[in-house]
């Protein structure tokens, strides 16, 4: 309220016209009333405050209802006003009542009918419309184009039959008026009848006021059927309507439960493809860490491989010192021909000094017989030794092809469970993903060819180990020959060293010392070795050990894989059972929806017959008050007629009674005192 008087205050000023007080303490009283209802009732208005009020109402967002009656506006302030009201879209009522509109205010009224889109009721009492007859045609046309407008009260407007007339044409194109006030008009017969003929086309109108019209009864009951069929009507359809939203809403709500149910539908669907893409997941993790351990188990078979290696070199540096040895003896046997060759020219010079020399050898031949006899036993304790550390040779590589059978063995079963755990898995997997096939495919080409290698690396280990046996065959002959001509050597030294000389045997005891320092150095590198074989038994152990883990692992994984499997199939079958159950709830609303669109049809099949039954009930009483009309013109015809003819006999008995009258005596008699 504020803000309009602010604008009417702020276009007067900027206009130039001085505020009419009576409108500004008007605004005031409406502002302390806080209502929506602009009230200038019986206010003299004059041209320049109805301009200024024109541009208030056309930016106007606060009144419903203006009321300007009994103001008596001038016919520009009422067009300035009403051009104003042209664009408004919050005033729903305007009352115009007792303003003397005639030719001007109709057209301003037709145009403002023909561009309003909000206005709801509009009041013409007392006015004059209806004098000019091309103004009200005007105000008609705008009637018939208006599609908002649904109480118009026309009451003492002049209105004439002409004005009927084009009133009923507006009627025939309008479909939203519902109230029309006729009173107190000069509208007549021919009025009444046109419309009457209009109300048969519009079916909006269900109230009209037509008293005081010079209208004959039988017209206005007509009409008061034709309005009570309209309302009737729009009852029904009221009723069809509201029955049509409440089906329109339970569908909606329908719609919205199914939507509700299949939402939660693919929730649950994406809750399970959630769950098989982690258990696929987990799935993935447990072959990475197959394939870990596997890696792990590879890296033991390096490890393993390396240790091999190591214990090759080592043999390798033991058949390398056999050698040196061999060398050693070749030098020997080099010395042993020198000193053949210095003995036998020692021989000639010396054959007369061997007979005193014999006792002293003999004697010298004992304790060398002693010394030999303990060399003999020390050789012998040394191949003894040798023996034995060749049984321990055999025996560690017995262990070894035997660890290797056992690798073997465990890789074996250890492929096997991996292929019964990958049928598995992918029968588990082939249900659920086809990329997760390809991916187990890839492994398992990885792992094959994995395996392959290690095969291949065990075949060249063993064709190795075959060598090497090969070799250490050879090198046990080559010491047996060796071993033999050692023995013919000896003995040859030994009747030699019969002959020698003391400084012989000194030479010998010092090359024996160099040769148990050798042979020392040589039970050293064996304890090394027995070390190197203790600790290739401890860590073949420790990998046993480890391996016993990885089948426990592997154990436990299957394990795990059956119960995921389990709990998959459970899941699987829990899903299954809800789908079914949601599938029949489902099924029971299609079932129900289905029911409620056969009361729907039949509740618009109800509806449809009601309307043709209807119809045909309109036109059957159509028909009736045509032919009682039909009638009517007929009995008054009748009626006419026989008026005419009373008149007539009136007529012949008055001039009879005239007539007998004047030839009668008492004629004489009258008409002299005429």
């Amino acid at each position: 309220m504020e803000e309009f008087r602010q604008t009417y205050l702020r276009l007067c000023k900027e206009g130039g016209v001085e505020p009419q007080e009576s409108v500004v303490v008007q605004l005031q009283e409406s502002r302390a009333a806080q209502g929506s209802r602009l009230d200038l009732s019986g206010q003299s208005l004059s041209a320049d405050t109805c301009s200024v009020l024109a541009k208030a109402f056309q930016i106007d967002t606060v009144f419903t209802e203006v009321s300007l009656s009994d103001c008596m506006l001038s016919e520009e302030g009422l067009k300035v006003i009403l051009t104003g009201l042209f664009g408004n879209t919050t005033v729903k009522v305007v009352d115009l009542k007792g303003n003397n509109l005639r030719s001007t205010g109709a057209e301003v009224l037709g145009k403002l009918l023909a561009r309003n889109k909000t206005l709801r009721r509009l009041i013409l009492e007392w006015n004059a419309l209806g004098v000019w007859d091309e103004a009200f045609s005007l105000f008609c046309e705008g009637l018939a184009s208006n599609s908002t407008l649904t109480h118009l009260d026309l009451r003492n407007n002049q209105i004439n039959h002409r004005g009927a007339c084009e009133l009923a044409l507006g009627l025939k194109r309008n479909s939203t008026l519902e109230l029309l006030d006729l009173r107190w008009n000069n509208i007549g017969l021919l009025g009444g009848r046109s419309l009457l003929e209009a109300l048969q086309k519009n079916k909006s109108i269900v109230q009209l006021e037509m008293a005081g019209n010079n209208i004959p009864s039988d017209t206005l009951k007509a009409l008061e059927q034709i309005t009570g069929h309209n309302s009737d009507r729009q009852s029904t359809l009221r009723d069809s309507h509201s029955r049509t939203q409440v089906l329109s809403k339970e569908i909606q709500i329908l719609k919205e439960e199914k939507g509700r149910q299949f939402l939660s539908l693919m929730e649950t669907i994406e809750r399970q493809r959630e769950d098989m893409g982690h258990s696929n997941r987990s799935s993935s993790i447990q072959i990475v860490q197959l394939q870990e351990a596997l890696n792990e188990r590879k890296s033991a078979v390096n490890s393993l491989t390396a240790k091999l290696q190591m214990a090759e070199a080592a043999l390798a540096l033991s058949e390398q010192k056999n050698h040196n040895m061999g060398e050693l003896l070749t030098r020997v046997k080099a010395e042993r021909e020198e000193l053949r060759e210095r003995q036998s020219r020692e021989r000639k010079k010396e054959q007369e000094d061997t007979v005193l020399r014999e006792g002293k050898l003999l004697r010298e031949t004992q304790n060398l017989t002693e010394t030999n006899s303990q060399l003999r036993n020390k050789v012998e304790e040394m191949e003894r030794r040798c023996k034995f550390q060749q049984q321990q040779i055999f025996e560690l590589k017995q262990e070894l092809t035997n660890s290797t059978a056992e690798l073997k063995l465990r890789l074996a079963q250890a492929e096997d469970r991996l292929e019964i755990e990958k049928r598995r898995s992918k029968q588990a997997l082939e249900d659920m993903d086809n990329l997760r096939q390809k991916e187990v495919e890839h492994v398992n080409r990885h792992l094959e060819d994995s395996e392959r290698a290690l095969q291949e690396r065990i075949f060249k280990l063993e064709g190795q180990r075959i060598q090497v046996e090969e070799e250490l065959s050879k090198a046990k002959a080559a010491c047996v020959t060796e071993r033999a001509q050692a023995e013919e050597e000896l003995g040859r030294v030994r009747a030699q060293v019969r002959l020698e000389e003391q400084e012989h045997v000194s030479s010998l005891e010092e090359k024996l010392r160099s040769v148990r320092s050798s042979l020392q150095e040589v039970q050293l590198h064996c304890s090394q070795q027995k070390q190197t074989i203790c600790e290739l038994q401890a860590k073949n152990s420790q990998q046993s050990i480890e391996m016993d883990g990885l089948r426990r692992r592997i154990e436990e994984l299957q394990q795990e894989l059956l119960g995921k499997d389990q709990e998959k199939v459970a899941e699987v079958s829990r899903v299954r059972v809800e789908l079914q159950e949601q599938i029949g709830h489902l099924q029971a609303e299609r079932t129900a929806q289905g029911g409620l669109k056969e009361k729907i049809s039949a509740l618009e099949r109800e509806i449809k017959v009601l309307s043709s039954n209807h119809r045909e009930a309109l036109l059957d009483k159509e028909s009736e008050m045509l032919s009682l009309l039909e009638k009517l013109r007929l009995k008054e015809a009748e009626i006419q007629r026989m008026r005419e003819d009373e008149a007539h006999r009136a007529s012949y008995l008055q001039s009879a009674i005239l007539s007998y009258v004047q030839g009668s005596p008492l004629g004489h008699y009258s008409s002299p005192k005429k």
